[in-house]
């Protein structure tokens, strides 16, 4: 960052995996249902990449096994790219377990009181859209793919924000940080 820069009013955002970054459609995996390769959603490695050039602090937070976001995301050379990692399995929970979002930030350093200075982009209305909301994180739905429910069950459910694709999460992201001057 440059040193006349004003330094970033959003703390970190928060990433899930599957049909957020990964096309899940594309996923090949082992008997024991880890994912050993898969393509991503068009704009996803560039929304990563952006962010971190951005001075941004990045989080995995993802249900599954530990292996395949280490195989995913080293074949794309995307895995130093995220500063914390919160995966189910080694969390011993699935979203939207509130201790899935706090691991992630506890290890980032940000504290209940700055939740609301926080982002979680996903494509899951019920882990993800619900586990952020009930945080006091800003929620963002990637309404991508055709595999997961499309309308909130209920109002924990309802998104702060949707988008259409991983890039568009860059012009909100700006947004924000404007926002939370």
């Amino acid at each position: 960052m440059p040193s006349n820069a004003l330094p970033h009013r959003i703390l970190a955002v928060c990433l899930d995996s599957g049909d957020t970054l990964v096309d899940e459609g594309s996923e090949i995996k082992d008997a024991q249902e880890v994912v050993l390769r898969a393509e991503l959603i068009p704009g996803a490695a560039e929304l990563v990449r952006t962010l971190k050039q951005r001075g941004y602090t990045v989080a995995l937070v993802a249900d599954g096994p530990a292996g395949s976001f280490h195989n995913i995301y080293h074949q794309h050379k995307l895995y130093d790219y995220f500063d914390v990692f919160a995966i189910s399995s080694e969390v011993g929970v699935e979203k939207p377990d509130a201790r899935m979002f706090e691991r992630a930030l506890t290890q980032l350093g940000i504290t209940p009181e700055q939740y609301g200075r926080t982002i979680m982009l996903g494509n899951n209305l019920e882990r993800d859209i619900k586990g952020a909301n009930a945080l006091g994180m800003v929620s963002v739905w990637l309404d991508w793919a055709p595999r997961r429910a499309k309308i909130p069950a209920d109002a924990s459910e309802v998104p702060h924000y949707t988008i259409k694709l991983p890039l568009e999460l860059l012009a909100l992201v700006d947004q924000l940080d404007h926002m939370l001057a």
